[in-house]
């Protein structure tokens, strides 16, 4: 890969890390706000906080992504570290909720910023490469899983040792990312093709913030194609990160007895668990990314939704092994643990597979990218809504039959997606009335 990609890469591995960082250390301080000078903080404010996080993202995405079209990738992901820096600045001084709520909103909004532009830029670079692209997506994704899993962990020994000034040097961390986008990133401006040429649409740039466009945009049926099985991936990643937690360390009710991965288990083993997880996870981005130019993006995800389903299956397996064993409850963790790693190609293949997508608009990659927060998003916040009355259900064995659900809803598009896939990416494809 080119210095410039590589910078990139970089430059969101820092940038999720201070996120990370942050998300960690702010509940630390909201736990100590009291010391600080400030009111005792209750659950729900603390979840309000989060939750700002990520609608600022998933609202500002479609507007950063556009800005990027307008004034170039290059330019627009200086912006993210720049808000992200005032963000821990005026965190690390103040006790007010709402001021501290506002921050929380600046922070979403130097993700939104950020990640649009970024894809758009490594759509932009990979275009005539597909094998670099593969491995530029693949490692997209697991500089975003990297940094965020190292920025929550080195948040409590950091707090620890700097309290609130923590967040004097994660704005040191959001700097260094400012100066990698800044000057590690060359400017890359798009080539009309003869096919854009040919079609009148090579001049089809926006001109200014027009959500008429925006909405013509989400009108193509490419984009639909991808959407509902990204979005159910999602929710399935996104439920097992945080309501697994809680399930795992939980003391169990007596009804959930039988299910051996419900028995209290500590914090520390759970994030030594968590640990080998996301070895595996990243693992599977590295070597899935690398077989792009080999196999379909659709060969890809619906290996990885297999994946999932034995994955799935071997823990529930796993989760009602109590009398069986080591004998046979190691078998099934490797089996878990394998179905896990061919799950984890079929991200980077959507993500690859969108990427692909924006060769039909190439007016509009940052827009077309930035589909990546939004969908994420909504996958956050299906897996959360799902995630939590199934586990109040029937535990573990809840997430899991959750999840089976969701993982079905991904595979039924896969086959339409699949027979369209020769067109993704062919030739410009207008905007609908225009």
């Amino acid at each position: 890969m080119n210095r410039s990609i590589v910078a990139v890469l970089l430059g969101t591995f820092t940038l999720r890390f201070s996120t990370g960082l942050t998300g960690g250390m702010l509940v630390y301080y909201l736990d100590d706000l009291p010391k600080y000078g400030g009111i005792k903080v209750d659950s729900t404010t603390v979840a309000l906080l989060t939750a700002g996080y990520f609608v600022a993202e998933l609202a500002g995405s479609p507007v950063f992504g556009y800005l990027s079209d307008r004034f170039g990738a290059h330019r627009i992901m200086q912006i993210g570290p720049m808000f992200g820096l005032v963000a821990a600045l005026v965190t690390a001084f103040v006790v007010d909720l709402w001021v501290l709520g506002s921050t929380r909103l600046l922070e979403g909004g130097a993700a939104a910023a950020s990640i649009p532009s970024i894809l758009g830029y490594i759509a932009l670079a990979t275009s005539s490469d597909q094998a670099m692209r593969g491995k530029a997506v693949a490692r997209f994704e697991a500089a975003t899983l990297a940094g965020i899993g190292f920025g929550i962990v080195a948040a409590g020994p950091i707090f620890d040792l700097l309290g609130r000034g923590g967040f004097l040097l994660n704005a040191g961390i959001y700097a260094g990312s400012f100066a990698i986008y800044r000057w590690g990133v060359r400017e890359l401006h798009h080539t009309a093709s003869t096919d854009e040429l040919d079609a009148g649409t090579h001049h089809l740039r926006p001109t200014s913030l027009d959500f008429g466009r925006y909405r013509r945009l989400l009108g193509s049926s490419r984009i639909w194609l991808l959407a509902p099985t990204w979005i159910a991936l999602n929710a399935v990643l996104g439920s097992w990160a945080t309501q697994s937690v809680f399930q795992l360390v939980r003391e169990p009710p007596p009804a959930f007895a039988n299910q051996l991965l419900m028995q209290g288990t500590s914090p520390t083993t759970v994030s030594l668990a968590f640990g080998g997880v996301g070895l595996i996870f990243l693992a599977g981005l590295w070597y899935w990314g690398n077989r792009f130019r080999n196999m379909r993006r659709t060969t890809i995800i619906a290996i990885g939704l297999g994946g999932a389903l034995v994955m799935l299956g071997a823990t529930f397996a796993l989760n009602h092994s109590g009398s069986w064993g080591m004998a046979l409850q190691a078998p099934l963790a490797l089996v878990a643990a394998g179905g896990l790693f061919v799950m984890a190609g079929a991200t980077p293949a959507a993500l690859g597979l969108l990427a692909d997508i924006s060769e039909s608009h190439p007016a509009d990659r940052g827009a077309i990218m930035g589909l990546y927060s939004v969908f994420l998003g909504i996958g956050q916040i299906v897996g959360a809504l799902v995630s939590g009355p199934a586990g109040d259900w029937a535990g573990i064995d809840g997430l899991l039959i959750a999840s089976v659900g969701l993982i079905l809803v991904a595979i039924l598009p896969v086959g339409q997606l699949r027979a369209s896939e020769h067109l993704v990416g062919a030739g410009p494809e207008p905007l609908a009335d225009q």
